[in-house]
């Protein structure tokens, strides 16, 4: 039985592609780059900011960094408020709470917003250890994140199996298989099409009750 519980939050907890994609389109307008449809940028829930503006709109480091900091002017005002909860999921992150699980939320926005997320949903209660990257990029690829967590938790190689991470997106689960933990990728979310076919979770979920089930089963 998986004992300890690393949860992604965009894309996983939290339906924000609204709240991203705004701020996204935010920002590229400040480059004369004008978004007419902003479900167009949903590629951007997920993965690094600076990583998506540089392969996505050919930003240099320079350029991809005063990208993130224009995101960030919307984002911090008002995207991180343009957010809801999928169905069942805080419900679950609770029910676990209340089983004794250790719970954490791993995810690649910046630690300071997903405590402000997380707080928005009244669950921060329900998380052991909130972690993201920091807001001067460091700490933001995915297995450094999960690495962190379970050094937290003072986590050892023996004890990795009963660990797992449930996330929406190839990096959640690339990270997991990085850092030797189980994954659950989830058919909602953000993942493109395929993307989930293409990077073999341990497990798929459809659903927050998918979710417990597997959970309990192990």
């Amino acid at each position: 039985m998986f004992d300890t519980i690393l949860f992604d939050l965009d894309g996983t907890i939290s339906d924000s592609g609204p709240g991203i994609t705004r701020s996204v389109a935010y920002s590229l307008k400040k480059f004369g780059i004008i978004i007419d449809d902003i479900s167009t940028l949903n590629y951007f829930v997920g993965p690094p900011l600076k990583d998506s503006f540089r392969n996505n709109f050919g930003f240099d480091e320079e350029q991809s960094e005063k990208a993130v900091e224009y995101y960030r002017e919307w984002y911090r005002d008002k995207g991180i408020h343009e957010t809801t909860v999928y169905p069942g999921m805080a419900e679950l992150v609770r029910k676990l709470h209340d089983m004794g699980k250790t719970i954490a939320l791993a995810t690649s926005k910046p630690t300071v917003f997903a405590k402000m997320v997380i707080e928005d949903y009244g669950l921060t209660d329900c998380f052991d250890l909130i972690l993201g990257c920091e807001l001067d990029g460091s700490r933001v690829e995915k297995p450094e994140i999960i690495a962190e967590c379970l050094e937290f938790f003072g986590i050892t190689e023996e004890e990795k199996h009963r660990a797992v991470m449930i996330g929406d997106r190839c990096y959640d689960i690339l990270g997991a298989r990085a850092c030797g933990i189980a994954s659950i990728g989830l058919t909602f979310g953000y993942a493109p099409e395929g993307e989930m076919e293409k990077v073999k979770p341990d497990y798929i979920a459809h659903s927050a009750e998918d979710i417990y089930s597997i959970l309990v089963s192990q």
